[in-house]
């Protein structure tokens, strides 16, 4: 049998010719999403290549004022913008010269803030391949049920009888299910790609910031750290334990 979608389509019912459309609109949706997320993650991963390299020099030559310039330069990079805005917050504090233990907790917290705002940003669009990729096979059967329930109305409506009298308009209505599948499976596919894009994008923000924690606990440690706590701890223990 040589199927005839334009006949077919003739032959759906409204109801039938509704859950196409809307097979159809999920479709164009979830491609459009992940084709979306695809190339912003690629332009995000192109330039991260360029800046990790850059920031880690300049970290190891202590400029840190060069490396904030950096950061804030590459807009599109995922790292960069994490980086670029938890310095932003703490530039103030650290550019003096001195950097102390509340400095880095706050570019701790600085840090983890925008991880948080970069992994929404990241993640979105997610929910609705997975919603696509759960859904549509069910509203392609949901046509094909009632695609075999028209086919059996018209033979009981025609007086025919056997197999025969339905099993073209069984086989028509089993496309739906066939759409609904071809639907489903690159929004399920996009989805699983994506989210293990995004666990890889996370473990690179997470390490270069944990490189920028490092760099600002081996200032403290160092000479214009160490001799300001160790004045503070030695005046707060005087305080504490005074001499009698």
């Amino acid at each position: 049998m040589n199927l005839d979608f334009a006949h077919i389509w003739e032959q759906t019912p409204a109801f039938g010719k509704f859950l196409w459309v809307v097979l159809l609109f999920m479709s164009v949706w979830s491609m459009s999403v992940a084709i979306g997320k695809w190339w912003n993650m690629r332009k995000a991963q192109k330039e991260t290549i360029k800046f990790a390299p850059e920031f880690s020099q300049f970290l190891e030559e202590d400029n840190l004022g060069e490396a904030i310039k950096l950061a804030e330069g590459y807009k599109k990079s995922h790292v960069a913008r994490v980086l670029g805005g938890a310095l932003a917050e703490v530039k103030p504090l650290i550019m003096d010269g001195s950097v102390t233990v509340s400095d880095i907790n706050t570019a701790e917290r600085a840090v983890e803030r925008e991880m948080l705002m970069e992994l929404v940003q990241l993640k979105r669009g997610l929910a609705i391949l997975a919603t696509v990729g759960a859904t549509a096979p069910f509203v392609g059967l949901l046509g094909t049920v009632f695609g075999i329930i028209n086919a059996f109305v018209g033979m009981a409506t025609s007086g025919g009888a056997g197999i025969a009298a339905i099993s073209a308009g069984i086989a028509e209505a089993l496309i739906a299910t066939g759409f609904g599948l071809i639907v489903a499976i690159p929004a399920v596919w996009f989805y699983n790609y994506f989210t293990t894009k995004i666990d890889n994008l996370t473990a690179e923000m997470t390490y270069t910031s944990k490189e920028m924690i490092d760099y600002l606990i081996k200032g403290v440690s160092g000479e214009f750290g160490r001799s300001r706590f160790t004045r503070e701890f030695n005046t707060q223990a005087a305080n504490n334990n005074p001499v009698t």
